[in-house]
């Protein structure tokens, strides 16, 4: 492979800092000790001025030499088979830390997103709070149980489902104090905050060039 280059915006709004999708990559380069680069993309254009690279015209995709992946779930898979770190290289540990990072994309964040965004509009109440509900409600149940979700350690699964958890609104839905404690073990490693210390510093530098 080549160099691993982790494309982003050139600059977003001061709200979503911290929480861009880029991090989850970059955070998972700096769990592994992966080498790798950051280069961006145009904010203003993006629905349309990356779609060779990424056909929904979204944030982030990921160059490995002449290999190219995007969606973030995709790239952190990719990534995880780099290296023993993300992912165990025995087949159980391999497919646990599978299964719960497909959970995290399809189980968790496929209900909170649409909730939040509704949340975000006005609607409150909207019908997926219940929907939601629920599964926060499963994910606690596990983690009462649980350190880590898979492998008996932290893996790529801790990382991409601390991610989708650690969103304000999310994070705030009722009182669960597994997940609570789970997302603030997860989020206090030295690599997250590297990562995200990191993005921050990537949009607050374009700040003055806008």
């Amino acid at each position: 492979m080549g160099e691993l280059i982790i494309w982003t915006y050139d600059w977003v709004p001061e709200g979503p800092r911290g929480f861009v999708r880029d991090l989850r990559l970059r955070w998972a380069c700096e769990e592994s000790g992966l080498a790798y680069a950051v280069r961006s993309i145009p904010f203003d254009g993006r629905e349309t001025n990356h779609l060779a690279r990424q056909p929904f015209g979204q944030i982030p995709f990921l160059t490995d030499g002449e290999v190219e992946i995007f969606e973030s779930g995709a790239g952190l898979l990719h990534l995880a088979r780099k290296s023993d770190r993300l992912m165990p290289r025995d087949p159980i540990g391999e497919a646990q830390v599978l299964q719960w990072t497909i959970a995290a994309l399809n189980s968790i964040e496929m209900v909170s997103v649409p909730w939040w965004f509704l949340k975000m509009s006005g609607d409150a109440d909207n019908g997926l709070a219940g929907w939601m509900g629920k599964r926060l409600d499963q994910v606690e149940k596990i983690l009462r149980e649980r350190e880590w979700l898979a492998a008996d350690r932290f893996t790529v699964a801790d990382l991409l489902m601390a991610d989708v958890l650690r969103v304000p609104d999310v994070r705030s839905f009722g009182k669960r104090p597994a997940t609570e404690a789970y997302v603030t073990r997860v989020t206090g490693r030295p690599s997250f905050e590297k990562a995200q210390a990191e993005q921050i510093r990537h949009f607050e530098v374009a700040d003055d060039q806008r």
